[in-house]
């Protein structure tokens, strides 16, 4: 049985590391280029494949040498890849700039992305799942192929929006999230989200159904809160080389802890574990630990 599915976009990241991330009209100076597979929930399952869960996707690429690469790369981690189907037309990029202290400005093109759709297949996949886990895309209607997806499956839900989808608002996902078990956003997407700082925000997000909500607070760690707890988590110490996927990685550890059925403080722990080595290393994916590595941090 296949204990987790990701359905999100998939994505060629093009890397660049920049002197600065400029205002409108600037030329600024590039320093290195890179290639690397991205999309937020595809990252979550490839970090978790890579810890020894047993994992799928559900998603598109196009019929081009990117979306080969992509597949591949997901095969080459043990995800079970016969939800991706390859679509005529051009695979999901984006364009992703990192200054010197690591921080990322991005630039998403969909592609084939926007044009999932719900068949018998991935219905198939979903149906064999103990949890899915959802993130964004960028068109508008892709959320209502999410939303009949989990009509259909009795599986646990994880849930990270992403700044595209909290940006739409609580009424437009809220009946996604009075589905899940758990929440994850950022500081700035909780306010975004709900208009409250992220404590108020994650009661809202409780009162609403989501029976865990995590925040992530950067430096400062995680806030994890439940319909009757709280709890802060500081983070790890680590060289911040490229914060492109931490936030995906830290779902990664996060859910790795609610597999093994850990308390959420050591969920937490594991959430700010993996997402440290994510930002010692260029792109989503290159710095994320093997399984040997969680029982030594």
């Amino acid at each position: 049985m296949v204990e987790i599915i990701g359905i999100g976009a998939l994505n060629i990241d093009k890397l660049y590391l920049v002197e600065r991330i400029g205002a409108a009209g600037e030329e600024i100076g590039v320093y290195s280029v890179s290639e690397q597979p991205g999309g937020s929930a595809a990252n979550t399952i490839a970090a978790l494949a890579r810890l020894g869960i047993k994992t799928g996707f559900i998603g598109r690429v196009g019929d081009d040498a990117d979306g080969a690469y992509l597949r591949s790369e997901m095969a080459k981690e043990g995800v079970d890849t016969q939800g991706i189907e390859v679509a005529r037309g051009r695979t999901g990029s984006a364009i992703v700039l990192v200054d010197p202290g690591g921080e990322r400005s991005m630039y998403v093109h969909p592609g084939v992305n926007d044009a999932l759709s719900l068949t018998p297949e991935n219905l198939s996949c979903v149906n064999s799942a103990r949890y899915l886990h959802l993130s964004s895309f960028v068109g508008e209607t892709v959320i209502d192929v999410q939303r009949e997806i989990l009509d259909r499956s009795k599986a646990e839900i994880s849930f990270a929006p992403g700044m595209l989808y909290a940006r739409r608002g609580l009424d437009a996902l809220s009946g996604i999230i009075s589905k899940t078990r758990v929440v994850f956003l950022n500081r700035d997407e909780m306010e975004m989200l709900t208009g409250s700082g992220y404590r108020d925000g994650a009661g809202a997000l409780n009162e609403i159904g989501a029976e865990i909500v995590v925040v992530t607070l950067g430096g400062d760690g995680c806030y994890i809160r439940t319909s009757d707890a709280e709890v802060s988590i500081p983070s790890f110490a680590a060289r911040v080389i490229d914060t492109t996927g931490a936030g995906d990685a830290f779902c990664a550890g996060f859910l790795y802890g609610l597999l093994n059925d850990e308390p959420l403080r050591v969920c937490g722990r594991l959430g700010n574990f993996v997402a440290a080595k994510c930002i010692e290393a260029v792109g989503a994916r290159e710095g994320l630990p093997r399984k040997i590595e969680i029982a030594e941090g």
